[in-house]
């Protein structure tokens, strides 16, 4: 799972043994250290309405509403987005980049735009 903050938005993108894990367990969570403090970062299913998020003891959780957390990770539905509060947050599937990079994407989602590039 990535986590991407930038001003007051967030977003979490997960690859495919992420989602799975969420699937099954409501919970997923990371952890990076900065020497003896860390920071976590979690995405949990919960009953809420849409898409919320909170910060205390060192971690962030955003809480996925049931039903989105149902349609996200058993359908194609790339992500789910909420806009409506001050911190505008979204979830989505991690597709593989089109451009050479250096990180591990075998678990990442196949991207949809690589078939258009090659025709």
């Amino acid at each position: 799972m990535k986590i991407r903050i930038k001003g007051n938005s967030l977003r979490y993108r997960l690859t495919k043994s992420d989602i799975d894990c969420f699937s099954n367990n409501g919970y997923i969570e990371e952890t990076i250290y900065f020497g003896n403090q860390k920071l976590a970062y979690a995405l949990q299913r919960f009953q809420v309405d849409e898409l919320t998020a909170d910060f205390n003891d060192q971690k962030i959780v955003l809480y996925v509403p049931l039903a989105i957390a149902e349609e996200w990770t058993t359908t194609d539905r790339v992500g789910f987005e909420n806009n409506n509060t001050c911190l505008y947050l979204l979830i989505e599937k991690d597709f593989k980049c089109l451009d050479n990079v250096a990180e591990d994407q075998s678990d990442n989602y196949p991207n949809p735009l690589s078939g258009a590039l090659s025709k």
